[in-house]
C-alpha cells in the first residue's frame, strides 16, 4: 500500500520521463503548476479523474500509481486535451485499487469498481454521488469517508471495518453486510430495501429516514441504535440488543426471534397485531405500544 508521498514521487518520476516540466503538466491538466508541485510531495492527491488524464498524459495506468505496476511508456505520444476531454472508459474499467492505502483523496463520481477495491485502506476519502452498484468489500478498513447520495446496491461487505463514515442517501439495496463492524456510521435516508446483515455488529448508526423494507438483522448485534418511520416486513433474528431504541416507529409484518427486546426501549410506536405478538414474545415492554390493522 502507498503512501501519499509514494504516490507523489511516481507522479514525478512519470513526468521527467516523459520529459515535461510541472508546469507544462499542469498545462495539459488545466491545474495550477502549484497543484502539480503539491502532489508530488505528498501533500494533496488528485481525484480520481485527474488520475485517469495524468495516466494517459505520462504514458501509463493507474495500477502503476498503486504500486501495482511499473509499466512506463515514456515514447506514448502525449493525448490531445481534446481526446482526454472526450476520453471515457467504457463499461468497467481494468484498473485495480485493491490492496491499496487511500488518504485524504477525492473520488467522487467514480464508477464501476466492481471487485476491485478489495484489502484497500481508505481514509478521509470522497466517493459522493459515486456509482458503485455491485462493488465487493472484503477486509477493508474504511473511516471517516463521506459516500454520501452514492449508489451501493447489490454490494458484497464481508469482514470490513468501517467507522465514522457518511452513507447518507445512499441506495444500498439487495446489499448484504457480513462479519462487519459498522460504527459511528450515518445512515440517514438510506435505502436498506432487502439489505441483509449477518454476523455483524451495528453501534452508534444514525437510521434517521432510512428506508427500512425487507430489511434483515441476523445472528449479529445492534447498539446504541435508533429506529424510527416505518420498518415493514423487516427481520430482526438472533440479534443481541443493547441500549436499541425505537421511537415513534410503526412496524408493519416485522419478525423477531431471540432478539432481548427486553433491553430496547420502544417509545410511542405502533405495531400490527402479529409484530406485536413476536416482539412481546421476545419479552419487549409493549407499554409504549399502540395496536394497529
Amino acid at each position: 500500500m502507498l503512501t501519499a508521498n509514494e504516490i507523489g514521487g511516481k507522479i514525478a518520476v512519470a513526468r521527467k520521463l516523459r520529459n515535461l516540466s510541472q508546469a507544462q503538466l499542469s498545462e495539459q491538466l488545466a491545474v495550477s503548476a502549484q497543484a502539480v508541485g503539491k502532489w508530488e510531495r505528498g501533500e494533496s492527491m488528485p481525484d480520481i479523474i485527474t488520475f485517469q488524464r495524468i495516466a494517459a498524459i505520462l504514458g501509463t495506468d493507474l495500477n502503476y500509481f498503486a504500486g501495482e505496476s511499473t509499466v512506463i511508456s515514456a515514447n506514448v505520444p502525449a493525448p490531445s486535451p481534446i481526446l482526454i476531454e472526450n476520453s471515457e472508459p467504457s463499461g468497467r474499467p481494468d484498473w485495480n485499487m485493491s490492496g491499496a492505502n487511500w488518504i485524504d483523496a477525492d473520488f467522487s463520481g467514480l464508477s464501476g469498481l466492481a471487485e476491485k477495491f478489495r484489502g484497500a485502506n481508505i481514509e478521509k476519502c470522497r466517493f459522493v454521488e459515486s456509482e458503485l452498484a455491485g462493488l465487493t468489500l472484503v477486509s477493508n478498513n474504511i473511516k471517516s469517508s463521506d459516500f454520501s447520495r452514492s449508489d451501493l446496491s447489490s454490494c458484497n461487505i464481508t469482514s470490513a471495518d468501517l467507522t465514522h463514515n457518511i452513507f447518507v442517501g445512499c441506495d444500498f439495496s439487495r446489499s448484504a453486510f457480513s462479519r462487519s463492524n459498522v460504527i459511528n456510521c450515518d445512515f440517514s435516508g438510506a435505502n436498506l430495501t432487502n439489505m441483509t446483515s449477518r454476523w455483524s455488529y451495528f453501534k452508534k448508526v444514525n437510521m434517521n429516514g432510512a428506508v427500512l423494507f425487507r430489511t434483515k438483522f441476523q445472528l449479529g448485534q445492534l447498539t446504541e441504535v435508533t429506529f424510527t418511520g416505518d420498518i415493514v416486513e423487516c427481520t430482526f433474528e438472533n440479534c443481541d440488543f443493547a441500549r436499541v431504541v425505537f421511537e415513534g416507529a410503526v412496524l408493519r409484518n416485522c419478525f423477531f426471534k431471540n432478539t432481548k427486546l427486553r433491553r430496547a426501549k420502544l417509545i410511542g410506536c405502533k405495531a400490527d397485531k402479529l409484530t406485536y405478538a413476536f416482539m412481546k414474545n421476545d419479552k419487549a415492554d409493549m407499554t409504549d405500544v399502540a395496536i394497529i390493522d
